[in-house]
């Protein structure tokens, strides 16, 4: 399996490109600001021919080159349905006016494609499964992607602005809700193999069994603590 992942424009959101091998079909994962350039240099590098785009949640860092990357390869875009109005209306997720200067260089709006994923769902894509679940918490519409383990390759996680390492997503914008997102983090991450490589939408790639041993809000889960006082705040990030 290949596994092209780049940090993209102001965020360093997490940009990845998912496909078997080099040199065949490829899904891309939140082409955020300023991504699209990226995701056709990872292209053209290992000859991929992107059918989808997958989106873990509707956030301006996560969905700002949806547009133009779909357009250039004619591709539809997946997000949940609760976060779907994000990508025509990302000032509204925020809550607050971001500024003319940043918002004049993004393409917001949505692709000529969209469609809805759904909790439980199992995506068949580029030859490839992903497994979706809905996690709110940072958003009303957040979701991962899991890939199963195949052979020696362990299982895959995408957990988007859920789990990062050491840390989780930021509750305090529109939509978010930290007692959504202990749930999430219970019922979604909890439940995961020890082996399983965790992807975040930011920052450097960990394991759920590094998170489990290290994570303070991971921690506070497992021991069924609801709100502990020592431990960092969230990442910042949007």
């Amino acid at each position: 399996m290949l596994i092209a992942g780049f940090p993209a424009g102001a965020w360093g959101t997490n940009c990845y490109l998912v496909a078997p091998a080099a040199g065949e079909e490829c899904v891309i994962i939140d082409p955020g600001h300023q991504a699209a350039q990226g995701v056709e240099e990872a292209v053209a590098k290992h000859r991929l021919k992107p059918v989808a785009v997958v989106l873990t949640h509707g956030h301006i860092d996560h969905v700002a080159s949806v547009v133009p990357v779909c357009g250039a390869h004619d591709v539809p875009a997946w997000i949940h349905p609760a976060d779907r109005f994000m990508m025509s209306d990302p000032e509204k997720a925020l809550g607050r006016s971001i500024g003319m200067p940043l918002m004049g260089e993004l393409t917001v709006g949505e692709p000529d494609d969209v469609k809805e994923l759904a909790d439980g769902a199992e995506l068949k894509l580029a030859g490839l499964e992903f497994g979706v679940a809905h996690a709110p918490g940072h958003t009303k519409g957040s979701v991962t992607f899991r890939m199963p383990e195949q052979a020696d390759v362990p299982s895959v996680f995408f957990s988007g602005d859920l789990l990062f390492a050491g840390s989780i997503g930021r509750t305090d914008l529109p939509g978010g809700d930290h007692a959504e997102m202990l749930e999430s983090l219970a019922r979604v991450v909890l439940p995961l193999d020890d082996s399983t490589v965790v992807l975040s939408g930011h920052g450097p790639q960990t394991s759920i069994g590094r998170e489990r041993a290290t994570n303070p809000y991971l921690r506070e889960v497992a021991a069924g603590l609801g709100d502990g006082a020592q431990r960092p705040a969230p990442r910042r990030g949007m």
